[in-house]
């Protein structure tokens, strides 16, 4: 699967630190999860349409 986050937008929220390369790949296999979790939760709840109260 495609990367999720754009690495710009992660160093920008980071502020006034450095990301190190492997904080990406982390940061993205927990975001491919949570949002493997709202999908989840959307179609358990009859919906084709993942909201914020899935996450």
């Amino acid at each position: 699967m495609a990367d999720v986050l754009k690495k710009s937008g992660v160093r920008d929220e980071a502020d006034d630190v450095n990301v190190g390369s492997d904080f990406y790949e982390a940061l993205d296999d927990r975001v491919k999860e949570l949002v493997n979790r709202a999908v989840e939760r959307a179609k358990n709840n009859g919906r084709k349409t993942v909201k914020a109260r899935d996450v």
